[in-house]
């Protein structure tokens, strides 16, 4: 079933409001252009139709217009010749073909009339045809602009979330490197120096290490100190007061 129901509905219909109303403009443009043209065609069909039933009236117009005049000249000549009832009987000839001619006339006259109502349609109805194309067109317009707005935003979204990895990654290497300084400054640093010094030709100690070095020290101390007590010592009787 069509949108329009004659051509007339499509004259009067107003496609902004019809369209205001649609769930999906887009369709509802596509089956009015559709429509329109296939009115548009059966519009000029029938057009083409009354033309070529004008040309035929016409042509049977002429024919009979030319038998009016020479059935005239017949009576007249029966006249001439003093033939008064051949002269009757050629007018008799003569109305009816007026009379048909007359008929024909009015038949082409209505023909020419339906065909200048045809044109006047098929005008208004390709004007009809070429705004409702338009507005297509920039509904299409308005659907792709509507498109790349959303791809642009996916877009946007996308190249936000990577920078957002981006911003990442760099404060993960940042907390890297403050990691890598605190490990710097820590516990194992001194042991670091002490290798390096060692490596230098000095002998680096571990704590245990230093206090048995002290204990050794306090032996050597206290054997000194017995040494030095048993020089300072008396000796024996004084050999000399033999």
């Amino acid at each position: 079933m069509g949108i329009f129901t004659r051509f007339r509905d499509i004259i009067s219909s107003n496609i902004n409001a019809m369209l205001e109303k649609a769930e999906d403009p887009e369709k509802l443009l596509r089956l009015m252009i559709q429509e329109m043209e296939e009115t548009l065609v059966e519009l000029k069909a029938s057009c083409a139709g009354a033309m070529a039933a004008a040309v035929r009236i016409r042509r049977e117009w002429e024919q009979v217009d030319a038998k009016v005049l020479g059935w005239g000249d017949k009576a007249a000549l029966a006249v001439d010749k003093g033939y008064e009832d051949m002269a009757r009987e050629a007018l008799l000839e003569k109305r009816e073909l007026e009379v048909k001619a007359d008929r024909l006339a009015g038949e082409l006259a209505e023909s020419e009339g339906i065909i200048e109502g045809y044109k006047a349609d098929i005008a208004t109805l390709e004007e009809k045809l070429l705004s409702a194309k338009d507005k297509q067109r920039l509904l299409i317009q308005r659907h792709m602009r509507a498109k790349g707005r959303k791809r642009a935003g996916l877009d946007m979204r996308r190249a936000d979330s990577h920078a957002a990895m981006l911003r990442f990654e760099e404060f993960e290497q940042r907390i890297d490197r403050m990691e890598a300084e605190a490990d710097l400054a820590g516990p194992w640093a001194t042991s670091s120096i002490g290798r390096q010094r060692q490596g230098k030709g000095e002998k680096a100690f571990t704590l245990e290490e230093k206090f048995a070095k002290l204990a050794a020290d306090e032996d050597i101390e206290r054997e000194l100190a017995s040494l030095r007590a048993r020089n300072a010592a008396p000796s024996g009787p004084d050999q000399t007061g033999l």
